[in-house]
């Protein structure tokens, strides 16, 4: 079996699995990370949505393969020890999460979002589109706002 060595949240890490193994399952089944979620298997949900090389992709379709030799940042990883990321915090502060089992998701996708945005329109939020089947789209885009007012 093929061996994929690359950094996960700051940490060297190696897995044996298939190339084709969807990256989402080396995260949950091999390194116990269990902050991207499964939902779809076919990028639309977006629950997974996790960083590589500092990007948004969807854990559920990018073949570990392609993660050899690069970074990997899951929600486990976008704190800085104790001190909450600005989306985190807004994310809290508006009071966003019910069920919670889109928001690392949602999370990860608004940072993406804000890296390359810094002042995103509702436009810009709704295009993200990771799907909320809790419904609190209003109070996510309420965050992300904040959240950029925070980092500006």
């Amino acid at each position: 079996m093929p061996s994929h060595t690359f950094t996960v949240n700051g940490r060297s890490v190696t897995v044996d699995a298939p190339d084709d193994l969807p990256l989402l399952w080396a995260l949950r089944d091999l390194l116990g990370i269990r902050g991207p979620k499964y939902g779809c298997g076919i990028d639309v949900c977006k629950a997974c949505t996790s960083h590589l090389d500092g990007e948004a992709v969807r854990p559920c379709v990018v073949p570990v393969a392609e993660a050899a030799g690069r970074d990997v940042t899951t929600i486990e990883g976008l704190a800085d020890g104790d001190t909450l990321h600005p989306v985190q915090e807004a994310w809290l502060e508006q009071d966003v999460a019910q069920c919670g089992y889109c928001q690392p998701g949602q999370i990860m996708a608004a940072v993406a979002l804000l890296k390359r945005t810094k002042n995103p329109t509702d436009a810009d939020i709704d295009a993200i589109a990771n799907v909320c089947r809790c419904g609190t789209y209003f109070r996510i885009r309420e965050a992300i706002h904040s959240a950029a007012a925070k980092m500006a």
